[in-house]
């Protein structure tokens, strides 16, 4: 597997869900949410992409795998974000001693009432008149937590 992300490549992979989508890079950044400018800097190679604008690629066309999105290859199982009843399990890129601990650490248990509560409310901070569709939370430990509104 490449290790870095080869902006070239990376802007040919972007052109192509243009192309499926027959979307205009004006079009395609307004879709996104994201400037004009960031679409034509990583376009032309001069910007590697920020995780934000990946995850939102992923987020908007849910056909577009992460792993086709980063490097060109299909992944062996299409990963998911996890949800409260859906938690992701990772394949063999994880080294097995630590793949135990990283499932014990990814895998919550379902939302409590109060959980539930806080999520709703999530809502009030979004600067963005389009509803939010999903939230992920970044733990000091490494790992995460993703709530389908």
């Amino acid at each position: 597997m490449e290790t870095l992300i080869n902006n070239i490549k990376f802007a040919q992979r972007l052109q192509e869900i243009m192309d499926a989508n027959e979307l205009s890079a004006t079009a395609f950044s307004e879709k996104l949410q994201v400037g004009r400018a960031t679409i034509s800097h990583l376009m032309a190679g001069r910007n590697k992409p920020s995780l934000d604008f990946v995850m939102t690629v992923v987020a908007t066309f849910p056909e577009v795998e992460l792993q086709w999105l980063l490097y060109g290859t299909k992944s062996s199982q299409k990963i998911t974000a996890p949800t409260p009843s859906n938690h992701t399990t990772f394949s063999s890129d994880v080294p097995s001693k630590n793949a135990q601990e990283f499932a014990s650490k990814t895998s919550a248990t379902p939302p409590s009432n109060k959980e539930q509560k806080t999520l709703k409310n999530i809502t009030a901070f979004s600067s963005s008149k389009s509803p939010i569709k999903r939230v992920i939370i970044f733990l000091e430990d490494g790992t995460f937590e993703s709530y389908e509104m």
